[in-house]
């Protein structure tokens, strides 16, 4: 999960970190990720997962071959996830979960596509690859919606709603063409090839992924990564985005903040949602802080270690839901759509995404990137995010509605997935709020 805070990027510069070699950026559209059978063209070519069966295999067996640390006896999730819960995993991992299974289902369950584009950036000039997903409504006043994720989701987030979305149960809500992308470096859109892919780039890929399919108007709902992805999509693409629906908006704490907050001057609101993202900043954000200053650090024995980074995600995962109970499949699933690539590109999205000065930690008073399009903020009480206030909110964009559920956490369309949809229905279905109808 991410929190940071947005940050203006007028005139900002980025450096890269390295060259890659010529050879491999001239592979546009060859094989990026050698356990997948996919290339990656422009148009968009159907896909179908099939991970080759000797990694699946190795990976079992290197699974297998995982050495558990001991606890010391503290509380699970104090420091991590329990020794006990590690073995469980393991055990389930190597002798009873089957991923032909899993892939069958992924390939049922979802309409997959590769693709190429191109932006105009002067910080990243090369073609970017994508892997998305893309379901049509057969309504004839569908709304085309860009569905977003975040870190340590994926696509498969999308899952619980997507049917709903293009196919809603009765004509009083809105219908939606829904396209789902792999941010760079997830899932099985291939890592980039040079460094400076921030959230402004990926924003200018989105946007053309959507141009591309015929989508020139558009709304956007994500959360996560996902929602400063879309935090500046919208704003640098006002033309094409119709409005955004967040269900991570995190404005910063300014010094004034702070201030009256010392003083017992805030509202209980304001209060709350200080403490909340202030005791998000003292107890849970280690991983970020390693992943957006030195990734690579942890980056080989994540990748060389699959059991040890499924455990990585779901102490993370279950502190942002601990309502939800996670089955071992499921953590499991979820830890392979980084395992099948290797997870450091999408770790090290934090540091691209902070290293470009776009992103920056919520102690920052700087000026926000302001959204003109139409907000709508929807929060729950186990992510980061909950309890901001509403005109803290319109300090970073034009907030039309706002969402306050009393239960649910950070992955709001896998864990509550009902409440998401009445809110994309609700939202999307208010034109005045939403903007919809007047020019999609």
């Amino acid at each position: 999960m991410s929190f940071f805070s947005i940050k203006a990027a007028a005139g900002r510069k980025v450096t890269l970190f390295a060259s890659i070699s010529s050879l491999l950026l001239s592979h546009v559209h060859g094989q990026f990720i050698p356990e997948i059978d996919a290339t990656y063209s422009s148009p968009p070519k159907p896909f179908s997962l099939c991970v080759n069966p000797s990694f699946i295999e190795t990976t079992r067996f290197k699974v297998q071959l995982g050495r558990i640390a001991n606890d010391l006896g503290v509380a699970p999730f104090t420091d991590g996830v329990s020794t006990e819960m590690a073995a469980t995993l393991q055990n389930y991992w190597v002798n009873e979960f089957n991923w032909t299974s899993v892939q069958e289902q992924i390939n049922k369950n979802f309409t997959m596509f590769t693709t190429v584009v191109k932006i105009d950036d002067q910080n990243y000039t090369e073609p970017i690859p994508l892997h998305f997903v893309h379901h049509r409504s057969n309504r004839s006043d569908a709304v085309p919606l860009l569905f977003l994720h975040g870190f340590p989701g994926s696509f498969l987030e999308v899952g619980r709603i997507i049917s709903s979305l293009t196919h809603p149960p009765n004509s009083s809500v809105p219908a939606f063409h829904v396209v789902a992308p792999s941010l760079p470096g997830f899932g099985f859109t291939p890592a980039p090839m040079h460094a400076g892919l921030g959230p402004i780039e990926v924003a200018h890929a989105f946007n053309a992924l959507m141009h591309q399919l015929s989508y020139p108007r558009y709304v956007i709902q994500g959360g996560d990564l996902g929602s400063f992805v879309l935090t500046y999509q919208a704003a640098l693409h006002p033309e094409s985005v119709i409005s955004v629906l967040s269900n991570l908006w995190v404005p910063a704490l300014t010094a004034a903040d702070i201030a009256r907050f010392d003083a017992n001057e805030t509202t209980p609101g304001e209060t709350a949602y200080i403490r909340n993202i202030t005791a998000y900043q003292r107890k849970g954000a280690g991983y970020l802080f390693l992943q957006s200053t030195q990734p690579l650090m942890a980056g080989h024995a994540l990748t060389d270690s699959p059991l040890g980074f499924a455990l990585y995600i779901f102490n993370l995962m279950q502190e942002l839901g601990t309502f939800y109970h996670w089955s071992l499949s499921e953590i499991i699933t979820w830890a392979m759509m980084y395992v099948i690539q290797g997870p450091y590109p999408a770790t090290r999205t934090y540091k691209e995404f902070r290293f470009a000065d776009q992103i920056v930690g919520t102690d920052s008073s700087g000026p926000a990137l302001f959204v003109n399009v139409p907000v709508g903020v929807t929060q729950r009480p186990q992510d980061a995010g909950w309890g901001v206030p509403l005109d803290w909110a319109r300090r970073i964009g034009n907030v039309t509605a706002l969402y306050v559920h009393d239960f649910g956490g950070h992955f709001a369309a896998y864990q509550t997935p009902d409440t998401l949809l009445d809110d994309c229905w609700r939202f999307w279905g208010n034109k005045s709020a939403s903007g919809v109808g007047k020019s999609h």
